[in-house]
């Protein structure tokens, strides 16, 4: 079965998101590229830019998920749009609450977590990055939907 792997650009913040999201998921990364380590005449970044990810990621079971810091030159992401969500399947009530506590911790929470009228454990949120998430357990699928 394929595996989804959402990845998500910043404006010069992912590495500080993804510590935070490391602090919450565990784990180390997988990789860490700064634009410094691939420079390239067809890609030129500011100086200034050397430092910020080019890629970067965090395995969280089978999944991984990337992102990198969009250069200046090619514009700022708008941290306000209305993007897809990351959707987490937690494997337990218990899991579900770390989660959705941990990744909301600075950000806005849409719909608090609690049971759902459609049978499962859910909520959603805006973290501190802008990042839109859902949690949910579904004692159906335990976690595997």
């Amino acid at each position: 079965m394929a595996l989804i792997n959402p990845h998500i650009n910043f404006n010069g913040n992912a590495e500080e998101a993804f510590n935070f999201y490391k602090s919450v998921f565990g784990g180390e990364f997988a990789n860490i590229l700064r634009f410094k380590d691939m420079p390239s005449p067809e890609y030129p970044f500011a100086e200034k830019e050397a430092n910020k990810i080019m890629h970067i990621a965090l395995p969280i079971g089978k999944n991984v998920l990337m992102a990198n810091d969009v250069p200046e030159s090619m514009g700022r992401v708008n941290e306000n749009e209305n993007r897809s969500k990351i959707s987490i399947s937690a494997e337990s009530r218990e899991e579900a609450d770390k989660l959705f506590n941990g990744l909301s911790e600075g950000g806005s929470i849409e719909m608090p977590i609690s049971d759902s009228p459609w049978g499962s454990y859910f909520g959603m949120f805006r973290d501190k990055f802008g990042i839109e998430w859902m949690v949910d357990f579904d004692p159906k699928y335990n976690g595997k939907i």
